[in-house]
């Protein structure tokens, strides 16, 4: 746990789609806000610094897709330049986190709950809290004053 409270503008990376969530670590919670429309990897980063400057965060995560076996993908490789790039542009700490099955989690959530389109449903912005919630458990516990 970050030893004061932050907010987290977290993103699920596509080549076509990228979820954007906001999180708090003092209320432990995230909601999505949006997907943004990607060109081969690339997003218009005025639709990020808007974000940026409408949500204030304190640090940015960006889901890092790794093979099952733990393993670096092409994707992986594109997440982190990605993360690169917005650490670079924004001068916010930036981290990646693993993200594997943090999309079929969301679209199990999302059929749950009776939605069939999931895009519509925002499928990727639910990835984009799912990211933030399993980077959230694995934080160190703040000690007692």
């Amino acid at each position: 746990m970050p030893e004061r409270p932050e907010q987290i503008l977290c993103f699920d990376f596509g080549m076509r789609i990228c979820g954007v969530a906001i999180g708090n670590t003092l209320s432990g919670s995230a909601r999505p806000l949006k997907a943004l429309k990607m060109q081969d990897g690339a997003p218009r980063w005025a639709e990020i610094a808007e974000l940026i400057k409408e949500w204030q965060p304190n640090r940015l995560l960006v889901g890092r897709p790794l093979n099952m076996d733990g393993s670096e993908s092409e994707m992986s490789h594109r997440a982190a330049r990605f993360s690169r790039r917005l650490e670079g542009r924004y001068q916010l700490k930036t981290e990646l986190f693993d993200e594997r099955l943090s999309s079929h989690e969301a679209k199990g959530e999302l059929l749950a709950g009776g939605h069939r389109d999931f895009k519509s449903a925002g499928v990727d912005s639910l990835s984009a809290v799912l990211i933030f919630e399993s980077w959230l458990r694995n934080q160190t516990p703040l000690k007692p004053a």
